[in-house]
């Protein structure tokens, strides 16, 4: 099986939850604790082309700092991309990476349909 790595935050039940997941099935993935070691633009662009999503997806759109920064009317993906690397809590979480492939973990089923 590829190296699996996951995005995670600690603090995060999905993600700990997600990590569990994978620990169950007896994989060791490299996390990733993209909160202390935020990716960078070149990276989320690449995540991005992974889970065949737009940048706004990714987003954790309730977060304060989202309206703080007034990011919902911004339709620049670049801009988007920029403010998660600069604010990485605007990342969803888990993310996690097989190869070219990479999903959201919300809910646990799809990490599930990766691993197959």
């Amino acid at each position: 099986m590829k190296k699996l790595q996951i995005y995670h935050n600690p603090r995060c039940s999905k993600s700990r939850a997600g990590l569990a997941l994978l620990e169950e099935q007896g994989i060791n993935p490299e996390v990733v604790k993209y909160l202390d070691t935020p990716p960078t633009v070149e990276e989320l662009t690449a995540l991005l082309q992974k889970l065949d999503m737009k940048p706004r997806e990714l987003m954790r759109t309730k977060e304060t700092i989202y309206k703080e920064l007034g990011l919902k009317d911004v339709t620049d993906e670049q801009t988007l991309i920029k403010a998660m690397a600069a604010h990485p809590k605007l990342i969803e979480r888990p993310i996690v990476v097989k190869g070219d492939k990479a999903v959201i973990g919300r809910p646990l089923e799809n990490i599930e349909v990766l691993l197959k």
